[in-house]
């Protein structure tokens, strides 16, 4: 058994203009106690150099139940799940400082070796992480997120260093910041988004200039992130 858990307290930065935490800080929660559960099994960021391995983000997906507010301390845990071949899942929980639980998410992970691209995840790897069964959704695989076929509004962006990570792509958080962006002023300052759910599909890089389109569908907005020439798809985020 291997459930990492951390408290973590609200800060400044963390919060959204109702005082309460934001999407992008409680995925940057999850984010940083997925690392640190690689620290702890010898796959993380400083082990690199050493394994030439590091994990690569496919896919979120976050359900926000109830927002704790500034200042708050909350309780985050996190447990790998379901290891295939070639992609594993992590899942995450965060509670309040009254032991309610106030957010679930879960994650697709793919490891990669720096130098020769996809690895097969093997027993030494897995094994290391002592993954769980628990889900904390019903679905145990994640489902593709269809490309949309009309937008409501476009807007480009050119990627800039401050958002590059340590593989040298626009770091996986900064696609939501691109998603509120793209939506229409209206939409983006009066509507609380509680699921979101983030694909990957093509690493951005500095320089690349991309094309954020928005999309309605069923009440869900879409915002797919296209290369300039839109022959690729860096990412569709689904807000609802």
């Amino acid at each position: 058994m291997a459930i990492i858990e951390h408290k973590y307290t609200i800060g400044l930065k963390d919060i959204d203009i109702n005082c309460k935490i934001s999407n992008k800080s409680i995925l940057g929660f999850f984010e940083d106690i997925a690392s640190f559960h690689s620290d702890k099994v010898g796959y993380g960021i400083n082990d690199i150099e050493r394994t030439h391995l590091s994990w690569v983000l496919l896919h979120w997906k976050l359900k926000v139940i109830d927002r704790p507010n500034y200042g708050e301390d909350v309780i985050v845990n996190t447990w790998s799940r379901n290891p295939f071949k070639f992609y594993s899942y992590r899942d995450f929980e965060m509670y309040g400082k009254d032991g309610k639980l106030k957010a679930i998410a879960s994650s697709k992970w793919s490891l990669i070796d720096i130098n020769k691209g996809l690895v097969k995840l093997d027993d030494n790897v897995i094994s290391k992480y002592e993954s769980e069964n628990k889900s904390v959704f019903d679905e145990i695989e994640f489902s593709k997120l269809d490309k949309p076929s009309s937008f409501l509004n476009t807007i480009n962006y050119t990627v800039p260093r401050h958002v590059i990570d340590i593989n040298e792509h626009m770091h996986n958080l900064y696609y939501l910041d691109l998603a509120y962006e793209a939506l229409p002023y209206d939409i983006y300052k009066n509507c609380i988004f509680n699921n979101v759910e983030i694909m990957y599909k093509k690493s951005a890089k500095l320089g690349d200039t991309l094309k954020c389109m928005c999309s309605l569908i069923d009440n869900d907005y879409f915002v797919t992130v296209k290369s300039f020439d839109e022959k690729n798809i860096h990412a569709i985020i689904k807000l609802g």
